[in-house]
């Protein structure tokens, strides 16, 4: 990391929060310790992202304005008597009211950078080393001197590069106090170990009479099978001899292998021998409550209670509730979203089987079965294009007698016993095989796990590590110099979700995890942790099964067989009645925005979706408009129309008739239908060209905060007036500078600390930003990163000069109001005992070390967390990752949606990059890189990516090759990293030298940290396809439709031709190019011109024609926008359109006036490797 650490202070003594990743103190203060050369664990030094290319003098914080000071919510108004009269819309009226707000206070500069502790190499530098540096055409200044040392020597050294070893280290550590509503700290922020559990309860729960109990269907279709063989090639059991280590024999329930210490005989351990009963064990015992403070119910999120009161009771993220073995025996419901029918009748009276030491045997429970749909909404990548993962209950097979391969290590089943290489480790020369690509989508590597695991694991389009086989040692981690972290996707629209209900949530004693299909049983009456391997009780009413409606297996409840399921939480998981869905819009109305024309669009959208708004009989609604003044609307029930009440003080916002503004949508709307429908016509006329932005959201917190909710703002040009006025930054001669790109850091700290407040009180901004003009996305983008909000993005935006736009935005803004959504909700990523967590990449706020509090969470947001080994696994054969996440649904419900995904431990540098996942490790670079551009430099972030792929084939060659060859040596699973990274460089974040808006920069820079990796992926390396050749060889049926399936063509400017016609999927748009010379036939069958001259030159919707060309083509595209949650728009391009520009600058492979060709890219990092 750059020793210009954004390291400004809350305040005396507060929480350092940053615009990159921080550091936690405590880990710090463990990792630094002398250490010689070599990859000692003790002697690890501490986390270093990336170097810096240069020292960095100190300068200014990045927030240096005023001490964060929380504006307690307001929920009355205390306005000056002015003389008030309420007109039915009428502009007439203003409020002058008292002042609310505290002045902010003058924040203490940043302090010296600090000095960083260069990392050991195994073998001790002679000296610094130049820097790889990507070479540089001509006309640029000249490139730096290049080495591929990974590693630096401890002069400072103008490398960029990343560590993968352990946190950054951003300046001296210091004590983290328990936070209340959360200190701004960083976005990305260090932690401790996730599997630190809090104290034992001492709580006690009574134990009444069982209520009635009432079992959802479990049932659930079988989904599509796994293919038979392992991408890695590795075999299946049974084909291989007894292995040398054998692992321990299985327990219960049979068939099922123990992967953690087994239960018989005295305790064969992985880890020293923990006690089945009693307290924690000892290396779990939770830090002080000073250090890491226990969060309680989202330390907060669903919760009115001071700090104090929260970090005084027991639980963590997801509340106290019972614990499991002690809970009251009450209701259990498995409801299994899209299965079958229902099933009637009650289970007969299940007797206790013989031998229970219960004083009483298992009660009977009469069952009722129902079966609930996830609604319209419930998918958008298509069955067809998801990864063949099975969410079906699997039963568990009795495996072959005698040990086989799937009872080996994944190095000794994949590899060593074989004598066979796997398909992953197959040497690509990269210099002589062009045609890298596959011919579809490219397939996650599946973990080499035993088929009993690996049918039941997480969803890799849910839950993706970049290595899918972990190292035993941060050393052996080291030495590969691959990023190991793990990628989100927590809320995602699932076709098959199982939901249960229970009184009694089963959890480990310990650390808190939840009861998965990793766990093991040792027998009825106890399993053990896969994450801290505590021995925990079975609970009594965990012994019925209601898929089966047996008694005395819990190793076949749904809660053991589905990596992801959803819990509907009981009221030990609430501090507070759940929060209706709360809904305000604020709408720019000034001149400026009248022009674009965007608001007739949003009125019109809400009017035809304003009954699928989620929610329920308590949502509310309201309605801000703005220019220099702020117009808030009085809806309540009795009136005959809605009234408007101007506030004209923005210095001094206060809430006229707070009671009124938001109201229950369901009482009050045809006032709502009435406001809406003239809301256009009212603003058509003006003149106001001021913006007042900042004091709209301020009154937006207010109005929000006593409840919690969803801010939708939209704005249309730079916030002029008020607070959070800006300046244009942007100084368009510099937008092609090859040199580091200014001002992508935010103005202001204003919106950011808006935006915790925000968070405090459960309240997320979502931003719609419809502008032709620059709008310092940088600065108001923070309102919704740090919200948890999410960011819209409409450059140009005209209801008539951009069609193509106005389509885009209404497609976007049905979706966004009809999806569903989570209120006031928190998530924790745990993990077994020996791994930790240290940096998050998202938008949110993190609370405490490791919890990250989302007021709003959709099902379009996307997450990403940097990982690293703090203690040997050499004990251990699969590791375990669960991601948590509790919200309150639209309806209500207090909701706990848990993903756990196990992954095999390796000993070999071999096996490391056999599970490597190329596209995973693209994606968590590229967030890696965003925060280092705003930290550090775009240059430095540049250089960081270069140097990730040549150390990565580096240690391939040195450490995996046995034989070495000319060329660049790539293995197979790698083998489109360079050409990722190249991708990466040219890609609208990174690239240098072509004139790019610096708007469009920073959007695609929030784009590529906020969205889940399957939707990052086409925005860093678009498909390419050839259109006039479509044919059904080979095409898929969905839904009675057949969809073409063309091949995947390399972005090479030699793969078009003037007689074809190519679509080029860059995720957010598809461009047709339309060659001078394309077949004539596809012209009048597919656009319904007769000749090249007389396609349309902004075509942006193709004709639906009665021709078998026709119904292929747009049947395809259709099918590529039925993938992805956001609609891409289409640009069909001829030679002279304005957009072939940007067509051509995805031509990823070519090279350009500022950027090297792929071939000459390759012959760069060779050049490295070799030295």
């Amino acid at each position: 990391m750059s020793s210009t650490g954004f390291n400004s202070q809350n305040g005396e003594g507060g929480q350092p929060y940053t615009n990159g990743p921080s550091q936690n103190p405590i880990a710090l203060q463990q990792q630094q310790q002398p250490g010689g050369p070599g990859y000692n664990m003790a002697s690890q030094p501490p986390y270093n992202q990336m170097q810096a290319k240069a020292p960095v003098p100190p300068g200014a914080g990045l927030y240096n304005s005023g001490l964060y000071q929380p504006v307690p919510p307001a929920t009355s108004f205390q306005p000056v008597p002015p003389a008030t009269s309420f007109q039915p819309l009428t502009p007439a009226t203003s409020f002058q009211g008292a002042s609310l707000g505290h002045p902010l206070l003058n924040r203490p500069g940043m302090g010296a950078p600090s000095t960083l502790t260069p990392p050991q190499s195994a073998t001790p530098s002679p000296g610094p080393s130049p820097v790889p540096r990507m070479p540089q055409l001509q006309g640029t200044p000249p490139p730096l001197a290049a080495s591929n040392n990974y590693h630096p020597s401890p002069q400072p050294q103008p490398t960029p590069a990343w560590q993968y070893a352990a946190p950054p280290q951003m300046g001296a550590p210091c004590p983290i106090p328990a936070p209340p509503l959360g200190p701004p700290m960083g976005n990305h922020v260090t932690s401790t170990a996730s599997t630190a559990p809090p104290p034992p309860s001492s709580a006690g729960y009574n134990v009444g009479a069982p209520p009635t109990t009432a079992y959802l269907n479990a049932t659930q279709p079988p989904g599509p099978g796994l293919p038979p063989t392992t991408l890695h090639g590795y075999t299946q059991p049974g084909s291989a001899p007894p292995p040398m280590n054998p692992m321990a024999p299985h327990s219960y329930p049979p068939g099922r292998a123990s992967y953690g210490p087994p239960a018989t005989g005295p305790p064969q351990t992985m880890r020293p021998p923990p006690p089945p009963t009693g307290p924690p064990l000892g290396h779990a015992t939770s830090p002080p409550p000073s250090l890491l403070p226990s969060a309680q119910c989202g330390d907060g999120a669903n919760s009115t209670l001071s700090p104090s009161a929260l970090d005084n009771q027991e639980g963590d993220i997801e509340c106290p509730g019972p614990v499991a073995g002690n809970g009251p025996q009450a209701s259990n419901t498995f409801n299994h979203l899209d299965t079958g029918n229902k099933m009637a009748g009650p289970p007969p009276p299940q007797p206790g089987p013989p031998g229970l030491h219960m004083g009483h045997s298992y009660p009977s429970l009469p069952l009722g079965y129902q079966t609930s749909s996830s609604g319209p909404n419930a998918t958008y990548m298509h069955p067809t294009m998801q990864q063949p993962y099975s969410q079906a209950s699997q039963p568990y097979q009795q495996p072959p007698l005698g040990p086989g391969p799937a009872q080996l290590s994944p190095s000794l089943a994949g590899l060593s016993l074989q004598g066979q290489t796997p398909e992953a480790l197959r040497v690509v020369n990269l210099l002589q095989e062009r045609n890298l690509l596959p011919q579809g989508a490219i397939p996650a590597p599946t973990p080499c796990l035993p088929q009993d695991l690996q049918k039941i694991n997480c969803n890799p389009e849910v839950f993706r590590s970049t290595l899918t086989s972990i190292p035993q040692t941060q050393s052996l981690l080291n030495k590969a110099k691959l990023p190991l972290g793990l990628l989100l996707h927590p809320f995602k629209d699932l076709s098959q979700l199982p939901v249960v209900t229970s009184s009694t949530i089963v959890r480990c004693r310990s650390c808190r995890t939840y009861i998965n299909p990793f766990v093991s049983f040792l027998d009825q009456r106890r399993w053990k942790c896969n994450l801290c391997f505590r021995v925990n009780d079975v609970p009594e009413e965990f012994m019925y099964n209601p898929v089966s409606r047996s008694y005395g297996e819990p190793h076949k409840r749904p809660e053991v067989l589905n990596a992801t399921i959803e819990f509907i939480a009981p009221s030990e998981y609430m501090l507070r009645p759940p929060q209706p869905a709360v809904y305000l819009f604020a709408l720019d109305v000034s001149h400026n925005a009248v022009e674009t024309g965007y608001l007739d669009v949003v009125c019109q959208s809400l009017l035809e979706n304003i009954n699928a708004l989620p929610g329920d009989s308590r949502t509310k609604i309201g309605f801000i408009t703005f220019d220099s003044t702020i117009h808030f609307y009085n809806l309540q029930e009795g009136l005959s129309q809605p009234q408007m009440l101007i506030v004209s003080d923005i210095e001094d916002i206060f809430l006229p008739t707070p009671d009124s503004l938001l109201v229950n949508l369901n009482e009050c709307k045809e006032l709502v239908q009435d406001l809406l429908k003239s809301l256009p016509h009212i603003f058509a006329k003006t003149m106001e060209t001021q913006s007042a932005l900042g004091p709209t959201l301020q009154s937006a917190f207010k109005l929000l905060s006593p409840t919690g909710g969803r801010v939708s703002v939209f704005q249309t040009q730079l916030p002029n007036i008020g607070v959070g006025a800006l300046k244009s930054r942007e100084d368009p001669n510099q937008r092609a500078s090859a040199k580091d790109i200014q001002h992508l850091s935010p103005a202001t700290d204003f919106y950011k600390k808006l935006a915790l407040d925000c968070s405090g009180q459960q309240v997320a901004v979502d931003l719609f930003l419809l502008s032709s003009q620059y709008c310092d996305l940088a600065s108001l983008g923070c309102i919704s990163r740090y919200s948890a909000g999410s960011v819209y993005y409409y450059p140009s935006y005209h209801h008539q000069h951009n069609p193509a736009q106005v389509e885009r935005f209404q497609k976007d803004l049905k979706r966004y109001i009809t999806r569903k959504i989570g209120f006031e909700a928190v998530m924790r990523i745990r993990c077994t005992k020996g791994m930790s967590i240290h940096t998050f990449h998202g938008n949110f706020f993190v609370r405490s070390t490791d919890l990250l509090s989302l007021p709003n969470v959709n099902p379009d947001a996307g997450f990403a967390v940097q990982m690293s080994i703090e203690e040997n696994l050499v004990d251990m054969q699969v590791v375990s990752f669960q991601a948590a996440l509790l919200y309150t649904s639209s309806k209500g419900e207090r909701r706990i949606r848990v993903h756990t995904m196990c992954l095999p431990v390796v000993n070999s540098l071999s096996d490391i990059f056999a599970g490597a996942d190329v596209q995973a490790i693209t994606g968590l670079l590229a967030s890696m890189a965003v925060d280092r551009s705003v930290t550090a430099s775009l240059g430095d972030a540049r250089d960081a990516m270069t140097n990730a792929a040549i150390d990565s084939l580096a240690a391939y060659r040195t450490a995996v090759l046995t034989i070495q060859q000319p060329g660049l040596l790539a293995p197979a699973c790698l083998r489109l990293f360079p050409l990722y990274i190249l991708a990466l460089l040219k890609q609208k974040s990174f690239r240098t030298g072509t004139s790019t808006r610096l708007d469009d920069r920073v959007f695609a820079m929030c784009q590529l940290k906020y969205q889940p990796l399957a939707y990052v992926m086409l925005m860093i390396h678009p498909a390419l396809y050839r259109l006039d050749d479509l044919t059904d060889e080979g095409a898929l049926n969905v839904s009675e439709r057949s969809i073409p399936q063309p091949r995947v063509l390399q972005l090479s400017v030699e793969k078009l031709s003037r007689e074809g016609a190519f679509l080029m999927d860059a995720g957010s748009v598809l461009y047709l190019w339309i060659g001078k010379n394309c077949n004539p036939h596809f012209l009048t069958q597919v656009l319904g011109a007769p000749n090249y001259g007389a396609v349309p030159q902004n075509l942006t919707v193709l004709p639906e024609l009665d021709t078998a060309e026709s119904q292929r083509t747009r049947a395809f595209i259709g099918w590529l926008r039925e993938q992805r949650p956001f609609y891409p728009s289409l640009h069909v391009i001829r030679d002279e359109s304005q957009l072939k520009a940007n067509f051509m600058q995805n031509m990823i492979e070519d090279r350009t006036e500022s950027a090297l060709s792929y071939y000459e890219f390759l012959l760069h990092i060779q050049q490295q490797v070799s030295k």
